[in-house]
């Protein structure tokens, strides 16, 4: 094997991926673009033995490299430079600053924002243009994004939501001024550009994190606005009642993970045909109780049903997530991994 600094990038993140271990390394590399995931696992298929001290230089660069990154992120490059060189000395500090000489020259759009309280952002934001709230949303990161999408008057976030979903690339000059003018209200000013922002996998990262009146509220609104998008967003995300789209072996997979009274209150407001899937996949005995808890519990107020729909919903994301099932979109069946 050769020596690390003779190595290019995708060697060293073959690497990086061999000494981490499939499990965290699949997280990461489905995030990569494919040209750059092809690379990566040729480099990977290619490689023989990896001596043990490579390994670690190559996973300690990885984490100073990290960290200088963050250091630049949060408060700028003579920031990270002061914090390296306490911590590695400075000559080390110059060197890993110099490999992402690529961050010294701008700052992470909106990470002023990024960093302040949700309810604070609200409050300074919701009488801005939807365009401009739109944009400001696609910064942020998509849990906060999302509570403050749930905030907005219900008139406003099917408006919002399309305009997060039709943005492509942005003028930089007016993200800066955008930037600005938010940065001067929250109490500080910095300054920086990103040229292309928004559209649908945006908007459905942010929808992945609202309240499931919120989520009905949007698409319903995107509906009536644009009805092709509406069926793009739909397709990209998936709702309680999509549970029948799902084959009998992914179901019995999710009921394995899921609470009977959280099941029982769930399906309270779902349709015939997601019950009769649920019943479907379980043994007789269950079935049989899982009804007569349900006529047990009674009328229960919407929010909570929605509560708990959601929650499953979340568990059914996580196990996408995590390779345990597929959920294929577009009316296909699902499989399990």
């Amino acid at each position: 094997m050769a020596k690390t600094e003779k190595l290019t990038g995708v060697q060293k993140a073959a690497i990086l991926f061999i000494t981490l271990g499939p499990e965290a390394s699949s997280g990461i590399i489905k995030r990569l673009p494919e040209r750059e995931i092809q690379k990566i696992t040729y480099e990977i298929a290619n490689m023989n033995t990896v001596k043990s001290e490579e390994r670690q230089k190559i996973l300690d660069e990885f984490m100073e490299m990290n960290k200088a990154k963050d250091y630049i992120l949060e408060g700028g490059v003579e920031y990270a430079r002061s914090l390296l060189s306490k911590a590695l000395g400075s000559q080390r500090a110059g060197e890993i600053l110099e490999r992402v000489s690529e961050y010294s020259q701008q700052y992470r759009p909106f990470s002023i924002a990024r960093k302040a309280d949700a309810t604070q952002l609200i409050n300074v934001i919701m009488n801005e243009h939807p365009q401009t709230i739109a944009l400001i949303l696609c910064h942020l990161q998509p849990d906060k994004a999302g509570q403050i999408l749930s905030a907005l008057p219900t008139d406003l976030q099917s408006d919002v939501a399309y305009r997060i979903a039709t943005m492509s690339n942005v003028y930089p000059v007016l993200v800066k001024e955008i930037e600005a003018v938010l940065n001067s209200k929250l109490s500080n000013v910095i300054s920086s550009e990103n040229s292309v922002v928004g559209g649908l996998p945006s908007l459905v990262n942010i929808l992945n994190q609202v309240d499931r009146g919120t989520e009905k509220n949007i698409t319903e609104g995107l509906e009536r606005e644009d009805s092709e998008l509406a069926e793009k967003v739909k397709q990209s995300m998936f709702v309680f009642e999509d549970i029948i789209t799902l084959d009998d072996i992914a179901i019995q997979r999710i009921l394995r993970e899921v609470d009977s009274k959280e099941l029982c209150l769930a399906l309270k407001g779902s349709s015939e045909q997601v019950l009769e899937s649920i019943m479907r996949n379980q043994s007789k005995r269950a079935a049989a109780t899982l009804k007569e808890d349900m006529e047990f519990l009674g009328p229960v107020r919407l929010v909570e049903v929605e509560k708990a729909q959601q929650k499953i919903v979340g568990l059914i994301r996580r196990l996408e997530e995590a390779g345990e099932i597929t959920v294929s979109r577009g009316g296909q069946d699902a499989i399990v991994l």
